[in-house]
C-alpha cells in the first residue's frame, strides 16, 4: 500500500490532485488555509470537492507528530507542547507571548543532542536522533493551529529547541525552504533564526543558501579552555576559526549575527571576561544577548550569575560600544526555558528499544 503524501512535497500534493481530478485552485486553497491561516484540518480538508474527500483523506498525511501534553506557564506567556513522533520519542516545542503581542515559536530539530552542552538538559539525554523536514514543519503547523484559536500568529520562529540544527543539516534546509515559500509558510527569513554551538562549515552553508535567516552562536566565553568545558564540541571547532566565520556571515549576510552568552558564576562572568569578550568582537557586525542560566539537574555544579554582576557585565559591553541585551527568561516554571529542554521518559523507551 503506497505511503499518503505529505502535504509539505508540494509537486507530490500536485499530482495526487491531478489523479483525483482536483481542480489545481483546491490545492492551492487547502494549503492556504493550513500553512497561511492555521484553520483547523478539518477546515481546511473541506476544501475538497466532498465526492473524493475520503480518497483525500487517506492519501494526504497532514501530521507526522501527535500531541502528547500541553504545559502552560502560570507566571508569564510560555507554553510548553510536548509532541510524539512515529518512533514513540517525544519531543518539545515552546511558545513564547511576549508582553508586547508578538508570539515566538522555538522548535526542536533533533530528539537529545551529540553537542552534550554542560548547561543542556536535552544534551544530557544520551541520545540523538535527527528530526524530519516533516516533524520540524509539523511542530509550526501544530503550533500556528493552537495559537489561531487565540487569535494570534506566529511572528517569530526559532530554533532553540532540542538538538543541534546543523547536524541535521539537509532536513534543516528542507524546513527553510518550506518555511519561506510562497506556495507553503511564506513566513519572513528574517523572522527566523538558526542557533547553533559552532559548526562553521555548516553556518557558511546555510547562509549562502538563505542569506535573510538570521543565525546565533551560542559562544559562552572566549577562553578556549573554559568554552572546551561548556560546548565539548569547541575542542573540533576552535575560538580563531568561530571568529574568522562571523567575519565571513558578516560579509556573506546583512543580518547582524547573535552572539549567545550563557552567565554562570565564577566561570565567565568576571570583569576580565568581559574586556576579553569585548576584544573577541571587535570588529564583528553582532548583537550580544546574554542569557540569564537556568538550573538543570544535571549540572548542579553550574550556578547562574546574579542580576547585579550581569547587569554590570553588561554595562562594561555597553561602554565599549558593544550592542547588548539581557534576555528575559520565560517558561522556567514549566522547564521550558533556555537548556531546559527533555524528557527523562525518552532515555526509557530509548534504552528499551521501543
Amino acid at each position: 500500500m503506497a505511503q499518503p503524501t505529505s502535504i509539505y512535497d508540494f509537486p507530490g500534493i500536485e499530482q495526487f490532485g491531478r489523479e483525483l481530478g482536483f481542480d489545481p485552485q483546491v490545492v492551492r486553497r487547502l494549503r492556504n488555509r493550513l500553512f497561511k491561516d492555521f484553520k483547523s484540518d478539518e477546515t481546511a480538508l473541506a476544501e475538497i470537492p466532498s465526492d473524493v474527500r475520503s480518497r483525500a483523506v487517506a492519501g494526504i498525511a497532514l501530521h507526522y507528530l501527535q500531541s502528547y501534553q500541553q504545559c502552560n506557564s502560570a507566571v508569564d506567556g510560555a507554553t510548553k507542547l510536548l509532541l510524539k513522533t512515529s518512533s514513540g520519542l517525544l519531543i518539545e516545542s515552546v511558545i513564547l507571548r511576549i508582553a508586547t503581542g508578538r508570539t515566538t515559536l522555538c522548535v526542536s530539530s533533533q530528539i537529545g543532542c551529540a553537542a552534550a552542552c554542560d548547561f543542556c538538559a536535552t544534551g544530557k539525554m544520551g541520545i540523538a536522533q535527527n528530526l524530519s523536514a516533516d516533524e520540524i514543519l509539523d511542530q509550526v503547523l501544530l503550533s500556528g493551529q493552537l495559537l489561531a484559536g487565540e487569535g494570534r500568529v506566529i511572528r517569530n520562529i526559532v530554533f532553540m529547541g532540542m538538538g543541534e540544527p546543523f547536524h541535521n543539516e539537509e532536513n534543516l534546509h528542507t524546513a527553510l525552504q518550506c518555511l519561506i515559500s510562497p506556495k507553503l509558510f511564506h513566513h519572513s527569513p528574517a523572522k527566523i533564526l538558526v542557533s547553533t554551538v559552532g559548526v562553521p562549515d555548516a553556518m557558511l552553508r546555510c547562509a549562502r543558501r538563505f542569506p535573510e535567516v538570521n543565525q546565533a552562536l551560542s559562544l559562552h566565553s572566549v577562553r578556549q579552555d573554559v568554552r572546551e568545558k561548556l560546548v565539548p564540541l569547541a575542542k573540533q571547532y576552535p575560538l580563531d576559526q568561530l571568529r574568522q566565520t562571523v567575519q565571513s556571515l558578516n560579509q556573506i549576510q546583512r543580518s547582524t549575527v547573535m552572539i549567545e552568552y550563557l552567565m554562570l558564576a565564577g566561570i565567565n562572568d568576571s570583569p576580565e571576561d568581559a574586556r576579553q569578550l569585548i576584544q573577541w568582537l571587535r570588529d564583528l557586525r553582532v548583537h550580544v544577548n546574554l542569557i540569564p542560566y537556568n538550573p538543570i539537574d544535571d549540572a548542579p555544579h553550574l550556578v547562574g550569575t546574579e542580576r547585579e554582576s550581569r547587569d554590570a557585565f553588561a554595562g562594561l559591553l555597553k561602554q565599549a560600544g558593544q550592542k547588548t541585551t539581557i534576555r528575559y527568561s520565560l517558561g522556567a516554571d514549566i522547564a521550558a526555558a533556555c537548556g531546559q529542554l527533555v524528557k527523562k521518559e525518552n532515555r526509557a523507551i530509548a534504552m528499551s528499544g521501543n
